[in-house]
C-alpha cells in the first residue's frame, strides 16, 4: 500500500497528475479542486494516496489531507459508487460540506456531483450518517491551541452556538456554517461566538 508521495509535481495532465519521486513518474488521478490548489510545476509536493487495484489496471487517487483521503474511502465504501464517482464528490463538496450535506439530508447539493443521481445520493446519506459527524467539521476550525483543553472546550463552544441557532429555526446546515466562520480566541463564550455568526447569516 502507498500511503503516500512525496516528490517534485513534474506534470499536470487532464485529470491526474505526475509527481517525480526519486525520478520514477507516478501518475496520480486528483479531483479538479485537489489540482487547483496545487503549487506550480516544479515545486515539491506531499500527496495522501489510495491504490486501486483492478483486474486490467492500478490505478492510484490522490488528496491534499488525509481527512480528504479518509472521507474518500468511506465514499466508495458506498455501493454503486467507485473510486471516479468518489473523486467527483469530492470536486462538488469538500468534506466538511458533505458532512453538512449528510447530517441534513441535502440530496440536491449531493447530487451538484457529476454522475450522482437522486437514488444514489439517498443512499450515500442512509449509509453515512453513522460514519461522517458533524464534530468532526466543527473540530477542523478549531486552532491547534491544544493545551489544557481549550481546543476541547471551542468545540463544545461552537456545538452550543450550532443547537442555539436550530432552535432559533435556522437550518442546521447553515448554522454550521456560520459558526464555522466565527474566528474564535480565548475571551470568547458562547453568546459571543452566536452573535458573530448571527452576522454573518446577514450576509
Amino acid at each position: 500500500m502507498i500511503s503516500y508521495l512525496r516528490g517534485m509535481l513534474a506534470a499536470f495532465e487532464e485529470d491526474k497528475i505526475i509527481i517525480d519521486v526519486g525520478g520514477v513518474g507516478y501518475g496520480v488521478y486528483m479531483s479538479g479542486r485537489a489540482m487547483g490548489a496545487l503549487p506550480p510545476v516544479g515545486k515539491e509536493v506531499k500527496i495522501h494516496t489510495y491504490l486501486n487495484v483492478k483486474e486490467d489496471a492500478m490505478q492510484l487517487y490522490g488528496f491534499l489531507t488525509r481527512d480528504d483521503l479518509q472521507v474518500f474511502k468511506l465514499l466508495i465504501g458506498v455501493n454503486g459508487i467507485g473510486p471516479k464517482g468518489g473523486l467527483g464528490i469530492l470536486a462538488a463538496l469538500s468534506p466538511d460540506d458533505l458532512r453538512f450535506a449528510v447530517a441534513s439530508n441535502d440530496v440536491k447539493a449531493i447530487c451538484a456531483a457529476p454522475g450522482i443521481g437522486k437514488k444514489t445520493a439517498e443512499k450515500l446519506i442512509l449509509e453515512l450518517k453513522d460514519k461522517l459527524r458533524l464534530e468532526d467539521a466543527l473540530e477542523h476550525s478549531v486552532t491547534d491551541m491544544d493545551v489544557s483543553g481549550s481546543a476541547a472546550y471551542h468545540s463544545e463552544m461552537q456545538s452550543e452556538a450550532v443547537q442555539a441557532l436550530v432552535a432559533l429555526g435556522y437550518g442546521n446546515t447553515e448554522a454550521l456554517k456560520a459558526v464555522k466562520q466565527v474566528e474564535l480566541d480565548e475571551t470568547m463564550g458562547v453568546e459571543d461566538v452566536l452573535k458573530q455568526a448571527l452576522k454573518h447569516m446577514m450576509f
